[in-house]
């Protein structure tokens, strides 16, 4: 079955979410004092370009890596992929966490 043609708006929104999401990483490496290629080091990469990626908005963490990354930079494992999930999956972020959601998940 062939996949359905990409949704430029919704293109659009992902990689300015991907953006926003490599700022909010690239402020975490700096409070944790760490450099692109020390972060690299820290979560077992061979060459710091992919921290430059993600930064940029030109790739995204995959999940197995997050707690790694958290660690690395100080941050509670759980908070740190909630935060990502709320850029690079904001609709599962909004039907998992978000008030209005759980409160009628909790009363049906």
């Amino acid at each position: 079955m062939p996949r359905p043609a990409t949704d430029p708006a919704k293109a659009a929104q992902t990689k300015v979410l991907r953006q926003q999401a490599g700022r909010w990483l690239k402020a975490a490496r700096e409070t944790a004092g760490l450099t692109q290629a020390g972060l690299a080091e820290c979560v077992g990469l061979r060459y710091y370009t992919f921290v430059s990626q993600v930064e940029s908005g030109l790739g995204r963490l995959p999940i197995e890596t997050q707690a790694a990354w958290a660690e690395a930079l100080g941050l509670d494992p759980g908070e740190f992929a909630r935060i990502l999930l709320r850029y690079y999956e904001p609709e599962l972020h909004r039907l998992l966490f978000e008030t209005d959601t759980a409160q009628s998940r909790a009363t049906a």
